[in-house]
């Protein structure tokens, strides 16, 4: 047995020679870009909001190229269908080339890759650690676990993926701190509801999988940060819901509210779910109860100080795996 365990230890001293962490030990130069890992939409107003956090994080690392993925395969190819209609671009000049041939996380990468960059940091576009956020972490991880028998050849020497705005597990950084950093970036929100003499309602997209109480939470730090106005928080999916939302709003005895998404665009769900004068739609139903509804078709993405928090979160990554960006 002890003859055994020598032979297994020895094989796994073997290993970690040859499958060092760091291909920098083969003096390979590391070369650094980013990925913005958004959702996508559909919508081509709301990509101001997307097209925001790029031009900051551009503007924040100036010689460190800046890519740009969408996640959603449905929302990929209807922007490559418009790509391939020449009346759709002559009615949208405005698109960028990089929106119309947008690709998925592995094609980005991988074009980065051959292009040369061997260290990359993607930032999703996510509000909360669910389940897209938790997608792309596998993608990521699935590159990340290539091994070859030289390390030096090994397709990327560093991948890191930043933190979603209202935070992830983990003792590095503090998602109640994250949470506080956003609410302190949607002030404006408030004063407007205020301004307003109306709550302030915001619709997220939830998760249906498992309860997004991160959601809730945020609530309650937005309460004490503005207590002249009181905010109220409900998903498409998952809880906290539009049933939960609707009894506290009667509880309370709201009359009025400003209603908001709480997401980076303002897409199909705002437009759709949120806004329309469909029967469905939220602004509908709160109508329906008596409720006066002023809705605000702006996602949070396009709040500048928002968007400054995926800078920060890029750095952040940057800095924990020893990447470089300029």
């Amino acid at each position: 047995m002890r003859i055994i365990q020598a032979l297994i230890f020895t094989s796994l001293l073997l290993l970690a020679t040859l499958c060092p962490a760091s291909d920098n030990q083969y003096g390979q130069e590391s070369r650094a870009a980013i990925v913005i890992a958004s959702f996508g939409t559909t919508q081509p107003q709301a990509l101001a909001a997307i097209l925001n956090i790029q031009a900051q994080v551009k503007a924040a690392f100036p010689d460190t190229p800046v890519a740009l993925a969408f996640t959603s395969n449905i929302v990929r190819n209807i922007w490559q269908e418009r790509a391939a209609d020449p009346d759709f671009g002559a009615a949208h000049p405005e698109i960028p080339r990089e929106v119309l041939h947008v690709q998925g996380i592995l094609a980005t990468m991988g074009l980065l890759q051959e292009q040369g960059y061997n260290a990359l940091i993607v930032q999703p576009t996510h509000m909360a650690h669910a389940e897209q956020f938790i997608d792309l972490c596998a993608y990521v991880d699935g590159l990340a676990s290539i091994k070859t028998v030289k390390a030096k050849y090994r397709p990327f020497h560093a991948l890191a993926v930043g933190r979603p705005l209202t935070g992830t597990h983990g003792v590095e950084h503090d998602y109640n701190e994250d949470i506080r950093i956003l609410a302190q970036a949607l002030a404006p929100d408030a004063q407007l509801a205020a301004e307003s003499g109306a709550a302030l309602v915001y619709m997220a997209h939830g998760n249906g999988h498992y309860s997004t109480g991160v959601f809730s939470q945020f609530q309650e730090v937005m309460r004490r940060l503005y207590p002249q106005v009181t905010t109220y928080v409900g998903g498409v999916e998952g809880f906290p819901d539009f049933a939960s939302l609707s009894r506290e709003l009667e509880r309370d005895n709201v009359k009025k509210v400003l209603l908001k998404p709480l997401m980076i665009v303002a897409g199909d769900h705002a437009l759709n779910d949120m806004a329309s004068d469909q029967e469905y739609s939220w602004k509908s139903r709160l109508s329906k109860k008596g409720l006066t509804v002023i809705p605000v078709l702006e996602g949070v993405g396009s709040n500048d100080k928002v968007a400054a928090i995926f800078v920060d979160h890029i750095r952040d990554a940057a800095r924990d795996h020893a990447v470089t960006l300029r």
